[in-house]
């Protein structure tokens, strides 16, 4: 008889890590997040430059934008009772494609962060971009006037490389892929 009374307790704390196990793991499931992909806001100091940047020299096409009211803005926390506009832009025509939201405030410009390197400063420090063909990428990053930080390099033995461009103000755009 004391056998089971030891043995209930057991049976009842495995069922209860059965049960938190499979509770945690429901974190981060696409039932959660019914978009898995992350939109990134990025404040720049010349908004149609920006722009102009991400279409022509990444690939990225602009969809339509939005206004944030100064009370929203306000509000909500995102800035100091500021109104501002919202340039979207896209990689790719996938529903969950990767999104940018560029954005410029003029009366109180904000301060520039040092992005010399990924390490030069605490926070987010670049965008990674796959490409499916480096050579093209890169062509149409020079087309667009702007130019690689340093050659392709190659990762591994492969055909797959790992290439950094600047936005216009200096945001690091990470390419990778293989050259054809």
């Amino acid at each position: 008889m004391k056998k089971y009374y030891f043995a209930a307790p057991a049976v009842f704390g495995l069922a209860a890590i059965a049960l938190l196990a499979g509770a945690a793991g429901t974190g981060g499931t696409k039932g959660d997040f019914p978009k898995t992909t992350i939109d990134v806001g990025i404040v720049v100091s010349n908004v149609e430059k920006a722009a102009q940047f991400y279409k022509n020299a990444i690939g990225f096409t602009e969809l339509s934008g939005f206004d944030v009211s100064k009370e929203m803005a306000g509000d909500t926390g995102l800035c100091d009772y500021k109104a501002f506009s919202v340039r979207v832009l896209v990689l790719g025509d996938e529903p969950n494609a990767t999104r940018i939201k560029i954005m410029e405030f003029p009366e109180s410009p904000g301060k520039k962060v040092d992005n010399r390197f990924i390490n030069s400063s605490l926070g987010l420090s670049y965008l990674t971009i796959s490409v499916s063909d480096m050579t093209a990428a890169l062509e149409r990053v020079e087309k667009a006037g702007a130019a690689p930080v340093k050659e392709p390099y190659q990762l591994g033995t492969g055909n797959y490389y790992l290439t950094l461009v600047k936005d216009p103000d200096g945001n690091i755009i990470e390419l990778l892929g293989p050259k054809k």
